[in-house]
């Protein structure tokens, strides 16, 4: 005959071994109003901790659920505080703001991915969030051992935009001093052999990367960035030439050093202008952003883009996700590597908390920020 008393001695035991936990706050950061200009913290985007989840009871309806550890704060952000009538991917109003991520899982009644493993793609500005399948995402394996929030800057979107596009649209020459008629000598003095890239916002995850691919393919760098510390930083990874364009003109820099046979283009705007007037017969113009008019109601006109023509232009626009399937492989293959290794270079710029995003994304289309730009949301 069965003991009562020893079966529920057994039930409280396991019950205190294994309590459920009550639910906690779910801290969010919600698109608030679409801006005029900069986004401003607290109206553009406002954090919210109302939302309660329950970790243990949440339904997964066949998904799993996310605890979030990293977010990435990329100029692309501003783009998508629109109204969604007029832009097919602008944010939804009183729902979080959206950006790459890394998160580990903590429930799943998905079979493609269990609970610890670390997920990268498109996550919610949100402490947790259900998802319904790993459409978009990736388990990261992270043999390296390298800090997570790296895969969410130069192994993660910004590095794939910045891989994709050289491998694709550069076509990269090294050239030798002695192939070139003595009337093009003086452009590469005092820079080296090769052609030669203008970069723009070098000093950001994208563009230092360009950087150093430019210059593993033996190319003359010349990189802008917006502030002393990130010319620094420039040059440390081998920028041959960069100068702050706050304080030194483009034109006067490109007039001095050019021709330029590549531009690398993440600012659009009188900076474009510059370079189509530097660009040598045949150069590369590869169009990865115009951050100069994303805060701007009334856009920058480019004036000179007849040359186009004559000087015979290659202009490529681009998105990473156009590129990514052909070399998103290669791309894992060597680069986290590389930058175990020390090989590749790179900053962060971290914000703790969920708290300081909105100022964060203020910061990153100001160029305020000191490095890649990323949010901590959590510990493991």
């Amino acid at each position: 005959m069965s003991d009562p008393y020893r079966s529920l001695s057994l039930s409280l035991i396991v019950s205190l071994q294994t309590p459920e936990m009550a639910p906690i706050k779910n801290g969010r950061l919600l698109f608030n109003a679409v801006p005029q200009g900069y986004p401003v913290p607290g109206q553009t985007t406002v954090y919210d901790d109302s939302e309660k989840i329950d970790l243990d009871n949440v339904p997964l309806h066949g998904g799993f659920l996310l605890k979030t550890l990293v977010l990435s704060i990329d100029p692309y952000i501003r783009g998508r505080m629109r109204d969604v009538s007029s832009y097919p991917l602008a944010y939804k109003l009183g729902k979080p703001v959206i950006s790459h991520g890394v998160g580990i899982v903590v429930r799943s009644e998905d079979a493609t991915v269990k609970a610890g493993d670390h997920i990268y793609g498109y996550l919610d500005f949100a402490e947790y969030s259900v998802k319904p399948n790993m459409q978009g995402f990736k388990v990261l394996k992270n043999e390296e051992k390298l800090p997570w929030s790296v895969y969410v800057g130069i192994a993660g979107m910004p590095g794939q935009t910045a891989y994709t596009a050289w491998k694709e649209y550069a076509d990269a020459k090294k050239v030798s001093l002695l192939s070139l008629p003595p009337i093009f000598s003086h452009r590469c003095s005092p820079l080296t052999e090769g052609e030669t890239v203008f970069v723009t916002t070098g000093g950001g995850p994208v563009g230092s990367f360009v950087i150093q691919l430019a210059k593993a393919d033996g190319l003359n760098v010349i990189a802008s960035a917006g502030s002393d510390e990130k010319v620094k930083f420039m040059k440390e990874i081998g920028a041959d030439v960069a100068f702050n364009y706050k304080t030194t003109p483009v034109a006067d820099v490109l007039k001095k050093e050019g021709p330029i046979d590549i531009y690398w283009d993440n600012v659009g705007g009188e900076t474009l202008e510059a370079a189509i007037n530097a660009a040598s017969t045949g150069a590369r113009l590869i169009e990865c952003g115009m951050s100069s008019d994303y805060n701007n109601n009334v856009p920058y006109h480019v004036k000179n883009l007849f040359y186009i023509i004559p000087k015979s232009l290659k202009v490529y626009g681009f998105t990473v996700s156009t590129l990514l399937e052909k070399y998103v492989a290669a791309f894992y293959e060597e680069v986290p590597k590389k930058l175990a290794s020390g090989e590749i270079k790179y900053t962060e710029d971290v914000t703790q908390g969920l708290e300081g995003a909105g100022e964060a994304i203020l910061a990153v289309l100001k160029g305020t920020n000191t490095g890649k730009k990323v949010i901590l949301v959590a510990q493991e």
